[in-house]
């Protein structure tokens, strides 16, 4: 039966509209979408001749911010199998196209939370909490079963009004760099709205013009799909205590180090202050913006609406720059082979039962790429093995190797700058510095794809005579084309530049 997706009937309707080349219901055979090229690899040496794969996500692209397209739409469509890593990483785009354009019956597959019945091994996600300031998020959690939530649910956290002698923004830095606005009480409260899925939870920056006191009012609605009505689950009102005394009445809890988010419970319906350690009331909570947490607005045209360059205000810093929504764990677990291995059993048993009659391919095959990579992760072994312990240190710029770290014992000294595409402040520089003199640093680490963005790494590490080298993530390009590939060519050029 043919299928086709209403916003590609749309679509061709349209004069001048053409529809690109997708996956097609003539192919007999099996029809497989992933979110990732690194997955639509594994896919392939598992399925061999019996299927035909498409990645959403296309080479060289960022999986956390990556919008799908009308051919992503299509291959969706037409697909008998789908697989996704999940656990967040993803762009939330991408996993709300593939859970609504899947065809009735056919099976998501989140290989990063499947994986850990064959023995995948998941670590938390660490984060920077360096910062002398409280840094402030949103987050959202519960698990909304009453409600029916699945992962293309949302959470809509609205501002609703601000009081305060002056402008409060709340706002996060994205992946290259551009200011997004959640709140700016200068322009009112019209679509000052974070949209979050379920256990999830974002950085922000929070500034404000003058100091005093600030109060936020906050509201919260679930929405469980695109098409139902949203659901109230409740209403908040947050304190900010900005370059003034925080103690702002007896018995009162200060917030002023440390991780806290703003957090909305789908459960409860509650908004509260959730610490790393405890649930805070913000009736009986005040946030501290310290008088030391002033500065300058940047020159460019790109934050003056935050005022004009060089104006001080006060600002509660972003933790973790870019549009990052993730959750409690690090999703990027293909970097430990073993973890690779499970997500290949997973996708061997997913796909033998879309297509019983292929067992014994899907077997010979699966059994074949799994001595393979075997032979990979002694591979990777024996090379960071090989790195004198005083100089196996691993300074990269993208917060995705962790796994890679803990399997092979290569400690991350740091990441350069929280975000590539961020040109870094001075004590950045100074950081990345002393890092490198401290430790005697013989080289950093890049994505090819993220290189053009990181000048200022290159400047401090060739001032420094630090090599700069090239190390792979979660994309691949015209060098790196397969997983294995990527992990050999990883382990080598740690070898040779840390050597």
């Amino acid at each position: 039966m043919t299928r086709a997706p209403v916003a590609i009937l749309t679509c061709l309707a349209l004069a001048g509209c053409s529809a690109p080349p997708a996956l097609s219901d003539t192919d007999d055979r099996i029809q497989v979408v992933t979110t990732t090229g690194i997955l639509a690899d594994l896919v392939r040496n598992v399925g061999g001749d019996r299927v035909l794969v498409d990645s959403i996500v296309p080479d060289n692209a960022d999986s956390h911010a990556y919008e799908p397209t009308l051919r992503d739409v299509r291959n969706i469509v037409y697909a008998d199998v789908a697989f996704s890593n999940y656990l967040l990483l993803e762009a939330q785009s991408v996993i709300k196209t593939l859970d609504a354009n899947l065809p009735d019956g056919v099976e998501q597959i989140s290989l990063a939370e499947g994986a850990t019945k064959y023995a995948a091994e998941i670590i938390p996600l660490v984060e920077d909490v360096s910062l002398d300031t409280i840094w402030l998020g949103l987050r959202a959690t519960g698990d909304g079963a009453r409600h029916g939530v699945n992962r293309s649910s949302d959470v809509l956290l609205t501002a609703t009004n601000v009081t305060g002698p002056g402008r409060m923004i709340a706002y996060l830095t994205e992946s290259f760099g551009n200011p997004l606005t959640f709140v700016d009480s200068g322009d009112g409260f019209d679509g000052d709205v974070m949209n979050l899925p379920p256990d999830a939870h974002t950085h922000m920056s929070w500034a404000f013009t003058e100091p005093g006191v600030y109060r936020l009012s906050l509201r919260a609605d679930l929405m469980v799909a695109t098409d139902t009505d949203p659901i109230p689950l409740g209403e908040q009102t947050i304190t900010f205590a900005v370059g003034v005394d925080p103690h702002l009445s007896p018995g009162v809890t200060v917030l002023r180090s440390g991780h806290t988010d703003i957090t909305s419970d789908i459960d409860t319906g509650e908004i509260r202050l959730q610490t790393d350690e405890e649930r805070l009331d913000p009736a009986r909570t005040v946030v501290e913006v310290p008088a030391k947490a002033w500065k300058e607005v940047p020159a460019g045209p790109g934050f003056r609406f935050l005022g004009r360059p060089g104006t001080r205000i006060h600002q509660l810093p972003q933790a973790v720059l870019g549009r990052h929504v993730h959750g409690e764990i690090d999703p990027h677990l293909w970097q430990d082979v073993r973890n690779a291995q499970a997500y290949t059993e997973l996708i061997r048993d997913s796909l033998i039962a879309a297509d019983p009659q292929g067992t014994v391919v899907y077997r010979a095959n699966a059994d074949r790429y799994l001595a393979e990579l075997s032979a990979l992760h002694a591979y990777v072994q024996k090379k960071i093995d090989g790195i004198a312990a005083p100089d196996r240190h691993l300074v990269t710029t993208h917060d995705a190797f962790a796994y890679l770290a803990k399997a092979y014992g290569i400690p991350v000294a740091g990441f350069v700058t929280p975000n590539p595409a961020v040109e870094p402040s001075l004590a950045d520089r100074r950081r990345l510095t002393e890092t490198l003199r401290n430790l005697h640093i013989r080289a950093v680490f890049l994505e090819p794809n993220l290189r053009a963005r990181s000048s200022t790494l290159v400047e401090v590490a060739k001032r420094e005579g630090v090599a700069v080298c090239d190390i792979y993530g979660d994309a691949f390009d015209d060098r790196v084309t397969s997983y294995v590939a990527m992990m050999r060519f990883n382990a080598d050029s740690l070898h040779r530049c840390l050597t």
